[in-house]
This record gives C-alpha cells, sequence and structure tokens, in this order.
C-alpha cells in the first residue's frame, strides 16, 4: 500500500517585506497564488524513514532528515506517538532552488501523505500547525489556491480569484539561498525606514475580478532588488520576457526563478518561445493558476 499526493508549486503575486525582527524574521504582506507546476510526493510503509528523488535536478534535492519531506513525517509520528518508518518519493517537477516553494510543497505533500497512509487522522487545524512550524511557505502549500500570508507567511487568509492568470517561469543556471536574499534585504535596507508590509488592494481587487492587466500594474516583490544584487544576470532575464510581450515580470519570491504574467494562453506561449532562444535562462515553463493545494491522487490499498 501506499498513498501519493500531488502539491503545487506557487508564484508570489506581491511580497511586502518588513524590516527584521529581533527573531529574526520579518514581516510579510505575501499574496501567493498556487499554479500548475507539482511535486508528487508517495508515502510507502518501510523499516526506517526513507527519502528518494527523481526528475529534473533531482541531485540537488537533500535525502536526509533536512529534507522537509522528512521533517513533515517526523513531526506527524511525533505528535501520535509513532515511528516515522515510511519510504518518502518525490516525484519532482518544481525548480529547485528556484523561489517557487519546491521544497515546502514536499513538505506539505509528505504531511498529507503521511496522515492518509498512518490513519493519523490529523484535523487541518493540525496539519497547518506542523506545516507552520516547518516552515512559512509550508501552510500554503497545503491550501492552494490563493491566500494572503502575514506574519512570516505562515498565517493564512484565502483570497477569491475571478478567473485563471497565465504565467511563464524562467529558471536560471543556478540557484539563490532564500537566507542570503533576505540577509542582502537587510544590508540595503538598513539606512532606510521600512514600511510594515500592507496587501496592495488594487492587486487583490484584480485577483478578484481576474483582470491580468490589472494584476500586472499591481504585482510587485520587494525582495527583487536584494535578489538581482546577487544575482545580476536575472535583469536579462527580465528584459527579455518584457520585450516578447509579457504584461508584468518579476522576480518570484526570493527568486532566481522569474515569473511572467501573459495575458492569455497564447501569448504565454509566445513569451516562453522568445524567452528559451534568449540565451537569458536555463528552462522555461508555461503554468497557469489557481489551482488546488495538497491532494491525494493515490489512497493507500
Amino acid at each position: 500500500m501506499s498513498v501519493t499526493v500531488r502539491v503545487p508549486a506557487k508564484v508570489n503575486v506581491q511580497l511586502a517585506v518588513g524590516a527584521a525582527r529581533p527573531d529574526g524574521f520579518h514581516d510579510l504582506a505575501n499574496v501567493f497564488l498556487a499554479v500548475g507546476l507539482h511535486d508528487e510526493v508517495t508515502a510507502t510503509p518501510a523499516d526506517a524513514l526513507r527519502v528518494t528523488c527523481s526528475g529534473p535536478d533531482a541531485g540537488q534535492v537533500p535525502l536526509d532528515r533536512t529534507n522537509l519531506a522528512a521533517r513533515a513525517a517526523i513531526a506527524l509520528a511525533g505528535r501520535h506517538g509513532l515511528e516515522p518508518a515510511v519510504h518518502l518519493h518525490i516525484a519532482k517537477d518544481i525548480p529547485v532552488a528556484g523561489g517557487m516553494a519546491g521544497g515546502s510543497a514536499d513538505g506539505a505533500g509528505a504531511l498529507l501523505a503521511c496522515d492518509e497512509l498512518w490513519g493519523t487522522n490529523a484535523s487541518r487545524e493540525e496539519l497547518l500547525d506542523i506545516c507552520a512550524e516547518l516552515g512559512s511557505d509550508v501552510p500554503f502549500s497545503l491550501v492552494g489556491g490563493a491566500a494572503l500570508g502575514t506574519g512570516r507567511g505562515e498565517r493564512l487568509t484565502g483570497l477569491e480569484v475571478g478567473g485563471s492568470f497565465h504565467w511563464v517561469f524562467a529558471m536560471a543556471e543556478r540557484g539563490l539561498s532564500t537566507p542570503a536574499v533576505f540577509r542582502e534585504f537587510d544590508r540595503l535596507t538598513e539606512t532606510l525606514d521600512v514600511p510594515e508590509p500592507v496587501a496592495s488592494q488594487e492587486l487583490l481587487d484584480a485577483l478578484a475580478k481576474g483582470d491580468p492587466d490589472a494584476l500586472a500594474a499591481a504585482v510587485s516583490n520587494d525582495l527583487q532588488p536584494a535578489a538581482l544584487s546577487l544575482f545580476p544576470e536575472l535583469a536579462g532575464t527580465l528584459a527579455a520576457g518584457r520585450a516578447a510581450g509579457a504584461l508584468a515580470a518579476l522576480v518570484s519570491g526570493s527568486g532566481p526563478t522569474t515569473a511572467f504574467l501573459a495575458r492569455e494562453e497564447e501569448s504565454a506561449r509566445q513569451v516562453a518561445e522568445a524567452l528559451r532562444t534568449s540565451g537569458t535562462c536555463r528552462t522555461v515553463r508555461t503554468a497557469s493558476g489557481p489551482v488546488p493545494g495538497a491532494t491525494v491522487v493515490a489512497p493507500g490499498r
């Protein structure tokens, strides 16, 4: 018997970042949109905890207990007096170290898969609580759709979306460390009065209306200057996407993946093709959102 859970990537359509808190985290106003690039996490009974991974960039995924999927299994087992004796296999399709919450997705997927496999019957609140312990983006990976994340991003409020938005994602030649990007944000803003992060009402209205032009005018990412400071070549990718007709171009989360909003599916294909031939990125993917969060696709038998 085994359980497979499908879990999506995310794009941050707004990422407002406050000053560093005493605990080192930052308050955020983080508007998440789940998009149709997915990892699948399969949980199978085993003699001991084991993690394997296949797919693009699988060699970059840690297979020890630092992996968020492993940590999720350990956390759930610990709460229910169980041994985390499970084989977790991650079929990877979300870019690794790309600012699209691939690791967080695997944590949420493993948590839901183990809950189903072990019959722990954890409540939604318990699952979200464990997700928040694992990392700021993990709760959204469980929930999906669209949501505003506050606190350090883990406190979620669901958002209405009036249609589907079409995106192009350009993967960079190398990764970026999220902690390093936040440190660079702190360095760049150390002499500034950083305002409290607040969600843009114009952006929330654009999502609710399903209006890509209005959304394009409102997207923002306070981490983008820090990501560009550490990885200046991303500016060329952003420029190539804009030149190809993207309505908006921004770094996704902490990067280095860059995200391009298109008016509809056909224009997304055109932007993607232009980026593929631009020589400014490694690979290009298209996806639309919102899509559901972590979902059991093959329950235990």
